[in-house]
Order: C-alpha cells, then sequence, then structure tokens
C-alpha cells in the first residue's frame, strides 16, 4: 500500500478546555485555585503534552505530507484509504479516531509515558518515527482489534471500540424486550453493557467486581471451609470474535423476568432489543453519551461483532 500522507489526530489538554470555558487564562486559575486545586499540575500536563507534539509534527514533517487534525473535527473529517494514522494523546483519542476509519493503519502515540498507562499506546515519540518509517513502506506489525456494530431497524446504526450501553438516559428503568438465541423476555432493568473483547478490561470489569463483592459478603462459609471461589474476571483477547453483555440490575416482577442476565454474542449469535420505552430510550458506545441512538417504542437494535476492525500498529 502506498500512503500519500499522514494523518497526525490531537486533543486539548485540559488546560485548553479550561480556558474555553472561562475564557482566560487567568480566570481558569482564579477558579482553580480557588477551589483548592493545583493549577500548576494542568500548566505541567498541557507543556509536556505540546512539547512532545512539537516534536512528533517536525518529524513527521520530514517523512511525509503531514495533515493535522484535532479530535472535536474527527466527525466530519473524510479520511482516504491512502491515509496512515497517527494519534497522540490518552487511549480514549484511539478509541474516538477509530470509529471513524475503514481500515486505515493507526500509530498510537504516548505523549507522556511518565504519566500515561497507555494500554492502547505502544509508542513514545522516539518509537514512533521508526515505526511510521516501516509503515510508509508497508512494513509493520498489526493487530486486528475487533469491534462491535449497532444496527437499528430504521437503518441508523453505531461502532464501539470498548463497548455499548443500551438504556435510559437517566436513573429511570429501562424498559425493553430482549431477545438472544432462542430466549426471549422483558426486562426492567438499569441496562444492558455489551463489551468489546478489548473493553473487557472496562465497565464490564466493574459488573464482575460488583458481582463478586456481593458475593463475598452475602455467601456464608461454611464451618472448616474457605468460602466457595468467586467470579473469575472476564478477559478475552482484542482479537476476540465474541462479544459480552451483561443486564445491569433485572428487576423481577408480574412483567419483568430475571433469566437472561449475560451471555456471549457470536457471529451466529447477535443480540436484539426491542424498546418498550415511550422516551428517553438510548444507546451510546465508550462512554460518549452525547453521541447516541434514541431508542424509544418501536426501536429494535440488532447488536453483534462489526465487520470492520481497527487495525492497530504494534512494536516488531
Amino acid at each position: 500500500m502506498d500512503y500519500e500522507k499522514v494523518i497526525l489526530v490531537t486533543r486539548k489538554t485540559r488546560l485548553e478546555g479550561l480556558i474555553e470555558r472561562f475564557n482566560t487564562l487567568g480566570q481558569a486559575k482564579f477558579y482553580i485555585e480557588h477551589s483548592g486545586g493545583n493549577f500548576s499540575l494542568y500548566e505541567e500536563e498541557h507543556a509536556r503534552y505540546h512539547q512532545a507534539l512539537s516534536v512528533l509534527r517536525i518529524s513527521l514533517q520530514r517523512l511525509a505530507k503531514l495533515h493535522e487534525i484535532e479530535r472535536n473535527f474527527l466527525p466530519n473529517f473524510i479520511f482516504t484509504p491512502s491515509d496512515l494514522v497517527v494519534t497522540i494523546g490518552i487511549d480514549g483519542l484511539v478509541v474516538n479516531t477509530a470509529k471513524y476509519l475503514t481500515g486505515q493503519p493507526v500509530i498510537a502515540v504516548n505523549p507522556d509515558p511518565e504519566h500515561i498507562d497507555g494500554v492502547l499506546l505502544p509508542f513514545d515519540v522516539r518509537s514512533a518515527i521508526p515505526a511510521v518509517q516501516n509503515a510508509l513502506k508497508d512494513q509493520m506489525q498489526i493487530r486486528q482489534i475487533s469491534m462491535a456494530e449497532t444496527v437499528l431497524n430504521d437503518g441508523q446504526s453505531l461502532l464501539a471500540f470498548n463497548d455499548f450501553f443500551v438504556g435510559a438516559k437517566s436513573h429511570v428503568s429501562a424498559r425493553y424486550a430482549i431477545h438472544f438465541g432462542r430466549q426471549e423476555e422483558h426486562h426492567s432493568s438499569s441496562g444492558v453493557i455489551v463489551s468489546t473483547g478489548i473493553g473487557s478490561t472496562g465497565w464490564l470489569s466493574s459488573l464482575f467486581n460488583m458481582a463478586n463483592g456481593m458475593y463475598e459478603i452475602f455467601t456464608p462459609a461454611k464451618q472448616g471451609k474457605s468460602r466457595p471461589h468467586a467470579l473469575p474476571p472476564l478477559r478475552m483477547k482484542w482479537e476476540s470474535d465474541r462479544l459480552v453483555f451483561v443486564v445491569r440490575e433485572p428487576f423481577v416482577s408480574k412483567t419483568s423476568g430475571a433469566e437472561i442476565v449475560g451471555g456471549l454474542v457470536t457471529p451466529e449469535f447477535p443480540l436484539t432489543i426491542e424498546s418498550e420505552m415511550v422516551e428517553g430510550g438510548v444507546i451510546f458506545s465508550d462512554g460518549v453519551e452525547a453521541d447516541f441512538l434514541p431508542f424509544n417504542s418501536g426501536t429494535i437494535a440488532t447488536i453483534s461483532l462489526a465487520k470492520k476492525k481497527t487495525q492497530l500498529v504494534v512494536a516488531q
């Protein structure tokens, strides 16, 4: 593949977000310090990010034609098949970017390895340059990360890198009918979480933590014997051909049950959920509540593995 240009995806720092909110640096500083915060932490984080960005930008300009885009403009940006994508930021920036790509490789750069764990960020500013050089020569190692897709019966769709939330946008109970395999049940719950393999260490893990905590508290240990083993956390490969769904806090009543509380979604067994909410139903992905699909009465969502995968370049 001949890559014609490098697309560098950046993000605003927390300091830049504060300045946008309070109009000036001075007002932002006053607000943080008046609240008891340490404003220098924001300034230091900002300086480290822009220093790394500057070094990366200069290096990339020497290798190929460079186009830079800030994260907020991703929904309106059109990537071409000949683009090589480089992100510099936290893991969430990779997640945000991946949903707008159609097979372009992603080289994810950690701008501050000392302070950012970067599970999805295999490169720092220095190691990113040989990685880009190899990619431009089509000599790179890639992990194909599985994603999830929701398709509504009206044709709308949404992709998820980590997970989907299906439920109500407020704290009221979500009402829906769930169909999985040959099973069907009406639910009143706090919603459904559907996780990808790479998302299994995120929101899904918190549900396992809750279940294990309750199990430890409310399961009595028999005299002379230790308490039964807790539910082991579920960990899946990033390339997994399965999704996992878990129903949050299902309520049992005359009109709702709790037999279908979780399962593995495979290409042969998609998950179908039919809304029974007059208003306020939503489906959003990766924790971004502002970017959602309405999920109200008459809407049917089919959730399955996405055909599209994220092509994440990893260190060789």
